[in-house]
């Protein structure tokens, strides 16, 4: 299994923690050059530290835009206008009931999750096409896009509209050595995660531990890993699709989900 990606420029977007994190250091072990991008200096200085702990020998850009604009594609693209990969993995999330979310709340989950990675698309798989004889395209979706969170509709939208714009570029690559698929996530226990269910946990008068059985009990309750997964977990995945040993899965929705999705289709 070829996984050697030496030689190639990858661009993750949000990757200063999380799943971002985890897939700019994998691909970075693969041999690949990686962009960290996330919205302050700071952040993205200190992800790129942590990568190179990994990866000592890891080679790696900084780029610091706020992706969840136009100007800020915009900008990042005039800084680094080709790259060989694209994860689209920048998004934002929040639990909101229905009746409550406002225009406001829809046009920004909009903005930040689906036009950050339709711009750069846009860009970069036009690029792929026009000038280079292999690429890869990944959407970082969630299984949110499938299985509709009622406490955040206008988040599993978001999620959905990923692999419509995904599949619909993947048909742009027929006959090329060019891939764009969507990953979808599960619940994923990234940095921030202790922190938010603590302040949920002491609003509800509970436990950080009785709230993350309770995920799997109740929010949650078709999943066979009744756990959350771990960012490597679903970088490991994501890492794969990017690989030279990906080449035949193409317009494909892959799911990394712990089993929460029970339709096998």
């Amino acid at each position: 299994m070829n996984l050697d990606l030496t030689g190639k420029l990858a661009l993750v977007t949000g990757s200063t923690r999380g799943i971002g994190l985890a897939t700019a250091t994998g691909l970075a072990q693969m041999g690949a050059e990686v962009i960290v991008n996330g919205r302050e200096d700071a952040a993205v200085t200190g992800a790129m530290a942590k990568l190179r702990q990994s990866s000592p020998s890891a080679k790696a850009h900084a780029a610091a835009f706020d992706l969840g604009t136009a100007d800020g594609c915009a900008a990042l693209v005039a800084r680094f206008p080709e790259v060989d990969i694209l994860v689209n993995n920048l998004g934002i999330y929040e639990p909101k009931a229905f009746f409550d979310i406002e225009d406001a709340d829809w046009s920004k989950m909009f903005e930040v999750n689906v036009m950050s990675g339709a711009r750069l698309t846009r860009h970069y798989l036009k690029r792929m096409l026009d000038g280079k004889d292999w690429g890869r395209v990944v959407f970082v979706s969630s299984e949110s896009a499938v299985y509709v969170p009622k406490e955040m509709v206008h988040y599993g939208f978001s999620k959905a509209a990923q692999l419509y714009i995904a599949r619909g570029a993947a048909e742009l690559t027929k006959a090329t050595n060019i891939t764009v698929n969507s990953v979808l996530p599960g619940p994923t226990w990234v940095e921030m995660a202790p922190v938010r269910m603590a302040a949920r946990a002491k609003a509800a008068g509970t436990t950080v531990e009785e709230l993350k059985a309770r995920m799997f009990s109740e929010r949650r309750p078709a999943s066979l890993l009744q756990r959350y997964a771990t960012p490597e977990e679903v970088a490991n995945l994501i890492c794969y699709v990017c690989s030279k040993a990906s080449s035949a899965t193409n317009g494909a929705a892959l799911r990394v989900d712990g089993g929460i999705v029970t339709n096998p289709f």
